[in-house]
């Protein structure tokens, strides 16, 4: 076996990978069903977060990404709006990342215009759009939102959208909620607005994989609940799932479980072949030390 291992074309190993992740993919797409996810602690306590919201409640979502990061992030928040739109709170959108309000309308686009079309703009959700200037816009609109927000996405006048009479910080608003894949993101929203005003905003976010340990020594006092990448989100769309989803969910509300799939199986490929690679290292010790 040792000599099989140590001679092996490394073409093999990039087949296996491709399989590990094909395979798994087409058995899901002609099953429908994929791996079980047993939720965490921390996609427990943002689920909960939300549960505990009532009707009318205002959540700030600040949308954080690109679409480089909407593997990792975008099935995350397209559960985020699901369950504030079945909790029926009003949503307020914004984003700190230039291609923040494309993401916006993805998800408003899959999510309330099609599943929750009875929501009226400017009543129930809005969309303030992009303002430039990475944390320095979250310090300025903690104390004061209209200072930055004269006008929503489209151009409407703040004063104009019913939704917006009584908020004039963010200190107003019962959640945020943050999907962040970097710079500006999470770490900002937790240094200055939950930080300065641990009793007055309260923040639940996800990440991106990488981004996810920077923000642990966070928990539980600044961010309470965190869904780090694809794995946290499928986790909190389970959650999601099992209290609104019924018996046959839509399928875009299982993406980030299908997604889960491939992965685990390539990281499983992956641990088997550093075991074998080990293998083959100590054999090789052994072999050098008693010659």
């Amino acid at each position: 076996m040792y000599e099989l291992l140590k001679d092996l074309d490394k073409r093999w190993i990039f087949l296996l990978m491709f399989l590990s992740v094909t395979i798994p993919i087409y058995i899901i797409a002609k099953t429908g069903k994929s791996f079980p996810e047993v939720p965490t602690v921390l996609s427990e306590a943002v689920f909960q977060s939300i549960e505990n919201l009532n009707e009318g409640d205002p959540v700030l979502l600040s949308f954080d990404f690109d679409p480089a990061s909407e593997g990792e992030l975008g099935p995350m928040a397209t559960a985020f709006v699901r369950h504030c739109a079945e909790k029926k709170v009003k949503m307020y959108f914004m984003a700190l990342w230039p291609v923040g309000p494309q993401m916006i309308d993805d998800a408003i686009a899959r999510v309330i215009d099609t599943d929750f079309s009875h929501l009226v703009y400017g009543q129930d959700y809005v969309n303030l759009g992009f303002k430039p200037g990475n944390e320095g816009v979250i310090k300025v609109i903690v104390t004061d939102m209209r200072e930055l927000y004269t006008t929503d996405d489209i151009g409407t006048s703040i004063d104009e959208i019913p939704m917006m009479a009584h908020i004039d910080n963010v200190q107003d608003f019962d959640l945020v909620i943050n999907v962040s894949a970097g710079y500006a993101g999470t770490k900002e929203w937790v240094q200055y607005a939950s930080t300065p005003y641990p009793e007055k905003i309260k923040i639940v976010a996800g990440c991106t994989g990488v981004q996810a340990p920077l923000l642990y020594p966070y928990i539980p006092n600044q961010l309470p609940g965190l869904l780090g990448a694809i794995k946290g989100a499928a986790e909190y769309e389970k959650l999601v799932i099992d209290k609104y989803g019924g018996l046959n969910p839509d399928p875009k509300y299982l993406e980030a479980k299908r997604r889960m799939g491939p992965q685990l199986v390539a990281h499983l490929l992956i641990i088997i072949l550093i075991i074998l690679a080990n293998y083959i290292y100590f054999i090789e010790r052994r072999r050098e030390m008693s010659s």
